[in-house]
């Protein structure tokens, strides 16, 4: 395989970057920084922002598999700025593939883009979009995917969307971060009553589905979930793994009602005031943290042979390992 990961540089793409590699792929990463120790592993890297058009297309030549893995993510910036790097930032990667004559595209996508604010329990692919979305993220990578799957076929590109759920693992530079930052400060507060479950997936579990979709023939035009296919109680996930981090728990909860109301004011206020940053709650983070999403993934299995092979409680033993490394 001749490979352009688009975010190698990121947590998930990294991943995909080294399994690559493990199978002795040649393999292009393109991204804003610079990795030397990719580069040790034999990657080309390729810098530049995927809302470069003329970059993409750089990237993209004498490739003839594209892992887009790149995205904006977070609660905080401008519609323009979500749909500049959401949306235009991969109508340029589905160009540059079509241009330079790429033959699959792989681009990774979020169960966030079917989520509706309500209990979502053991959903498949069949679910549609919804109405109105709560956040800018998945709004537009909502719409990232629908012109993903639509693009399957044309020019001789084919095209599939993976749905990788709330990742965990190693190299985690957002998530985990913030998590920490709040147990030190004893500022995690459990929304909801905690009974609600979750899908999540390690980080090598959802690298290895990305490599399984893009030697298969089956996943053409085709979206996919991709967890541990065991989902969990998040507040019992949360508390296990700070006491693997040796962090505290969680002490104090908060009504959904209540957190969801103060993630309306806070976004209103945010918008109004022109404030920097991320708010700490928002409506639809309330809604992650207080209902149930988790899905079906036996389309994943059918189709690419998609099975978990790190268990949930490795996943953590192995998270919880490299973080001691980092203290």
């Amino acid at each position: 395989m001749r490979a352009l990961v688009t975010g190698g540089g990121g947590f998930l793409g990294r991943f995909i970057v080294e399994r690559l590699r493990a199978q002795n792929d040649d393999v292009t990463v393109l991204a804003r920084g610079s990795y030397p120790d990719l580069e040790r592993l034999g990657v080309r890297c390729e810098r530049g922002d995927i809302a470069d058009r003329a970059a993409v297309r750089k990237a993209c030549e004498g490739r003839d598999t594209v892992f887009h893995v790149a995205a904006r993510v977070g609660f905080a910036g401008s519609r323009e700025d979500f749909w500049a790097a959401n949306v235009a930032g991969t109508d340029n990667v589905l160009e540059a593939c079509r241009e330079a004559g790429v033959r699959k595209l792989v681009f990774t996508s979020s169960p966030s883009v079917i989520f509706d604010g309500r209990d979502q329990a053991g959903l498949d692919e069949s679910t549609p979009y919804p109405a109105s979305f709560l956040a800018l993220y998945p709004e537009t990578k909502a719409e990232s995917e629908r012109r993903v799957l639509a693009a399957n076929g044309i020019g001789g590109l084919t095209t599939t969307a993976l749905r990788p759920h709330i990742i965990f693992g190693p190299r985690d530079a957002s998530l985990l971060p913030r998590l920490v930052d709040r147990a030190r400060r004893g500022q995690l507060l459990q929304v909801g009553d905690g009974s609600n479950l979750v899908d999540v997936v390690y980080v090598e579990n959802a690298a290895e589905a990305h490599v399984q979709a893009a030697a298969s023939n089956e996943v053409a035009g085709k979206a996919y979930f991709v967890t541990q296919g065991q989902p969990v109680r998040l507040w019992d996930f949360i508390g296990g793994l700070l006491k693997r981090l040796g962090l505290p728990g969680v002490r104090a909860r908060i009504p959904f009602s209540a957190a969801y109301a103060l993630g309306a004011a806070s976004e209103a206020t945010y918008r109004a005031l022109g404030l920097a940053g991320e708010p700490r709650i928002t409506r639809f983070l309330a809604c992650e943290l207080a209902h149930s999403h988790y899905y079906s993934i036996e389309r994943a299995r059918r189709d690419f042979g998609y099975t978990p092979r790190v268990s949930i409680a490795e996943g953590l033993d192995r998270l919880a390992a490299w973080w001691k490394t980092q203290q």
